[in-house]
C-alpha cells in the first residue's frame, strides 16, 4: 500500500519558532517530524510514499531525495521510495487528492505531515476493508475536543455526522479525526468529488470531500487509543518531545501488549445518586480528570466498565445511556482529560419491573462480579491483564477484577477506614502508581 503524506502546510501557529522550515521539517530531538514518519511507514512495511510539498518544499527534497540518500543522523538511506507532487500555490488540505486522482488504483493512506504516530497500520486496513469502506478516519480522544471537529458514528463506524468546532453542540462523544486515513480510488470517480476538482481550486478535505461522503454511507472511523498527536502548536510540540524522550510513543502501538486501569462509573468517576437515569444527575467527582490525566501519563489505557441494569428495567433507552456518556466524555475534554473506551452491561437477572425488556433479563458473563467486559477489552486493545487495574467503589468491582486476573484497588470514600489495597478516591490511587 501507498501512503501520501501532505507535508505541503506552512504551520502558522508554530511558524514563529521555525519561520525557514516547513511544518513537517520541525525538529523533535535532532530529527525531522516527517522522518519520523516515514521511519514508522517503513517499519509496517510501506515504503512507497508520495510527499505532497509546496512551502519551502525544496527543504524536503534535499534532506529525503527519492528515499535513496542517506540520513544525516544515521548515515543510512532512508529506505523508501519517495516521489514528489509539487503544489505552486496553496490548494488546502484536500488538493493533494486532486494532484493524485491519476496516479492511483489501488487503496492508500492519506496522512497529515504534522503528526507524530505509531500506529498498527494493519488494524487500520483490516477495518477499512472488512467494512468495504470508501473512506476510513483514525479517530482518537484528544484532551482538547473542544477545539476540533467532532466526529458521530453508529457502533459499528460508520460515520452520520461531523460536527465541526464552530458548530453548536452540547453533550458529545470524545472522537476526533486523527488525521490519519485509507482510501479507496472509488473515491475519485464520485461526480461530485469529479466536481470539485473541475470547479475549485482550493479543497478542504474534511469539508469537502471526507465530509460528503456521509451521505453516501461510506465514511468510518476506526477508534484506536494509538499515539497520534499533532505539533502544531509550541505547547503540544513540547508534550510530543517529552512522549518521545520517554518512550510513550511507541509503547502505544497495540501490537505492543498494553496496560489498564479499569474503572467503574457510579462512585468512581461520577457522584453516587443510585440508579442514575438522566443526564442531569450526571456530575463528576472531585479530582477525576485530574486522577485520569495521571494515570494516562503513567502509561495505561483507561476504560469504563459499567452495570447499567437500568437498560433492562425500561428505565433508561440505550439512546439515553449514550448522552449520559457523551456528557461524561465532554466534561472530562473540558478539563483535558478522557477515557479510551466505555463498556456498560445491559442486563439484568431479575424480574418483575414495569417496562422492563424480557430479552435483556438474563444471567450473562459481563455484568460485574463477571470479568466479561474487562475480558472483552482486553481481547480489543490487546490489554495484559497481569499488569492492570480494576479500580470501584464495591465489592463487585473487585470481584470482577480478580476474575479477569487483574489487580484491584477499592475506593471507600473514608480514609478512616482504609485498609490493603484500599484508597478514599481515584486522585489517591493515582498517586499511588507513582502518577
Amino acid at each position: 500500500m501507498k501512503a501520501v503524506i501532505m507535508a505541503g502546510g506552512k504551520g502558522t501557529r508554530i511558524a514563529g519558532m521555525y519561520p525557514e522550515i516547513p511544518k513537517s521539517m520541525i525538529p523533535l530531538c535532532g530529527k525531522p517530524v516527517l522522518e519520523y514518519q516515514i521511519e514508522t511507514l517503513r517499519r509496517h512495511g510501506i515504503e512507497d510514499i508520495i510527499l505532497c510539498i509546496g512551502h519551502l518544499g525544496k527543504i524536503i527534497e534535499d534532506y529525503f531525495g527519492d528515499g535513496s540518500l542517506l540520513c544525516p543522523k544515521t548515515n543510512k538511506p532512508f529506505g523508501v521510495n519517495i516521489r514528489y507532487i509539487r503544489e505552486d500555490k496553496p490548494l488546502g488540505s484536500g488538493g493533494a487528492l486532486k494532484a493524485i486522482s491519476n496516479i492511483l488504483s489501488e487503496d492508500f493512506l492519506l496522512i497529515n505531515g504534522d503528526i507524530v504516530f505509531d500506529i498498527s497500520f494493519s488494524r487500520l486496513i483490516n477495518f477499512h476493508k472488512t467494512h468495504n469502506a470508501i473512506a476510513t478516519i483514525l479517530t482518537h480522544p484528544n484532551t482538547h475536543p473542544y477545539d476540533s471537529g467532532v466526529i458521530v458514528a453508529k457502533s459499528n463506524g460508520l460515520v452520520t455526522n461531523w460536527i465541526h468546532k464552530e458548530e453548536q453542540r452540547k453533550w458529545y462523544k470524545n472522537r476526533v479525526n486523527a488525521g490519519i486515513h485509507v482510501l479507496s480510488p472509488v473515491i475519485f470517480s464520485l461526480p461530485y468529488i469529479k466536481q470539485i476538482f473541475e470547479e475549485q481550486d482550493v479543497i478542504d478535505l474534511d469539508r469537502d470531500i471526507l465530509g460528503r461522503l456521509i451521505q453516501e454511507e461510506g465514511l468510518f472511523a476506526y477508534d484506536s487509543p494509538e499515539y497520534v498527536k499533532d505539533m502544531g502548536t509550541p505547547q503540544r510540540l513540547l508534550e510530543v518531545t517529552e512522549d518521545l524522550k520517554n518512550g510513550r510513543i511507541s509503547m502505544k502501538n497495540l501490537e505492543v501488549a498494553q496496560k489498564a486501569v479499569f474503572l467503574d462509573r457510579d462512585g468512581t468517576i461520577n457522584k453516587y445518586v443510585g440508579f442514575l437515569r438522566k443526564p442531569d444527575e450526571f456530575e463528576l467527582l472531585p479530582n477525576v480528570a485530574e486522577a485520569i490525566q495521571r494515570i494516562h501519563h503513567c502509561g495505561y489505557l483507561v476504560i469504563v466498565v459499567t452495570n447499567q441494569p437500568v437498560i433492562a428495567r425500561g428505565e433508561v433507552t440505550f439512546e439515553q445511556l449514550e448522552i449520559i456518556h457523551n456528557k461524561m466524555e465532554t466534561l472530562l475534554g473540558q478539563a483535558g482529560a478522557f477515557v479510551d473506551g466505555i463498556y456498560f452491561c445491559p442486563h439484568h437477572p431479575d424480574k418483575g419491573f414495569s417496562g422492563e425488556i424480557s430479552e435483556l433479563k438474563i444471567q450473562c458473563e459481563c455484568r460485574k462480579p463477571s470479568p466479561g467486559m474487562i475480558l472483552a477489552a482486553a481481547k480489543d486493545f490487546h490489554i495484559d491483564l497481569s499488569h492492570s487495574w480494576m479500580v470501584g467503589d464495591n465489592k463487585s468491582d473487585i470481584e470482577a477484577g480478580m476474575r479477569a486476573g487483574c489487580m484491584t484497588a477499592l475506593l471507600t470514600g473514608d480514609t478512616t477506614k482504609i485498609g490493603s489495597g484500599e484508597y478514599k478516591n481515584l486522585l489517591e490511587f493515582s498517586a499511588y502508581l507513582g502518577c
